[in-house]
C-alpha cells in the first residue's frame, strides 16, 4: 500500500474549532534507519503496528502496512523503545473535501503543531486552510520518527 501526503507546519489555532474529533497517541519506533521504519502506537485504547518504506525523492509517496495489535503487545514494545517515543493529540479537520490530520505534540515536543493531508494522487491538490504555515513535506527533521529521537533538537517553526 502506498502513503501519499503533504505535510505543513500550523501557524495558528484556528483548526481547533473546526476539528471534528480527536485521539490520544502514544507511539515509538522499534527501528528507523532511513530505509524501514517500524512504528508501534497506541490510539486512545486500540494498538497498531506499522511498516514504513522509504520516502520518494520530494518525500510525498512512500510504502506503508498497518496491522491490529495487542494493547499489552503494544505497551511492552513501548517501555523497550521509551527513548524514541513520543506523544501527540491528533485533530481530524475536515476542509475543502479532504480530512486534515493535525497534530499538537507534548513532551519535549510542547508547542511543536503539523498538519499532514492523505492524497489519493500525487497530482491532488487539495485547497489550503488558513491556518497553515509553511510546507515541510520530505524534510527528514519532521519525520516522527526523527522528532522521536531523543537527542533530536526539536525543529523550529
Amino acid at each position: 500500500m502506498l502513503e501519499i501526503e503533504r505535510k505543513y507546519l500550523v501557524g495558528r489555532e484556528d483548526y481547533l474549532r473546526e476539528a471534528s474529533h480527536h485521539h490520544h497517541i502514544r507511539q515509538g519506533y522499534l527501528t528507523a534507519d532511513g530505509r524501514v521504519t517500524v512504528r508501534v502506537r497506541i490510539i486512545d485504547d486500540e494498538a497498531r503496528l506499522t511498516i514504513k518504506g522509504g520516502s520518494s525523492p520530494d518525500g510525498l509517496i512512500r510504502s506503508e502496512w498497518e496491522y491490529p495489535l495487542p494493547v499489552a503487545d503494544a505497551e511492552e514494545m513501548l517501555r523497550q523503545c521509551a527513548s524514541c517515543s513520543l506523544e501527540k493529540v491528533r485533530y481530524y479537520v475536515p476542509f475543502g473535501g479532504f480530512v486534515w490530520e493535525v497534530d499538537r505534540f507534548g513532551g519535549r515536543l510542547e508547542g511543536l503543531v503539523m498538519a499532514e493531508v492523505e492524497l489519493t494522487s500525487p497530482t491532488d491538490r487539495p485547497a489550503l486552510p488558513t491556518w497553515l504555515g509553511r510546507e515541510v513535506t520530505g524534510d527528514p527533521r519532521y519525520y516522527n520518527a526523527m522528532l522521536a529521537q531523543e537527542l533530536a533538537p526539536p525543529p523550529t517553526t
